[in-house]
């Protein structure tokens, strides 16, 4: 599926949600959840050093969130928006709880890239496609228009260790 107008709209607010973590010392990161309507019902960003729990990511609380409030059908129905491709752990979450379609800015292996280049150490957790460890998921992404905003904060991010 191509991107759309409305993915942009939405995609741009993830972005926003990154920058919000980055500017509060979390991993830049952010999420958005939207129903079939094109309605956002839960936004999340990145809050693993604020909270001290790696497992903190925006796209794992959206999974929580979606089970306590939402039916397996509005689930599926509904995408995820993010500022970067799922980590494993988030594409299982995803995938347990029968969420829909994933949209995301940048690719698991740019933000490796970006991150190695500005001198981080690896990730303990290697860097999959999320489709890789979630199949079925319909994946959109990345997305090029955007891709510099998030490469910007991912490289900062880095370089403050």
């Amino acid at each position: 599926m191509a991107i759309s107008e409305t993915d942009l709209i939405h995609l741009r607010r993830a972005v926003e949600l990154a920058r919000e973590a980055a500017d509060s010392g979390d991993g830049p990161f952010g999420s958005v959840l939207v129903d079939a309507g094109g309605v956002e019902r839960f936004a999340d960003r990145n809050r693993e050093a604020s909270t001290g729990d790696a497992t903190r990511h925006p796209e794992f609380e959206i999974a929580r969130w979606a089970v306590a409030n939402l039916t397996p059908e509005e689930r599926a129905a509904a995408t995820v928006y993010t500022s970067g491709e799922h980590c494993a752990m988030c594409s299982a979450a995803h995938a347990w709880v029968g969420l829909g379609r994933i949209a995301y800015v940048a690719s698991s292996e740019q933000i490796s890239g970006w991150r190695a280049a500005a001198g981080s150490a690896p990730s303990a957790v290697a860097p999959l496609p999320i489709t890789t460890v979630a199949p079925a998921l319909v994946v959109d992404g990345p997305v090029d228009e955007l891709v510099p905003e998030v490469r910007a904060l991912i490289v900062r991010a880095a370089q403050q260790g």
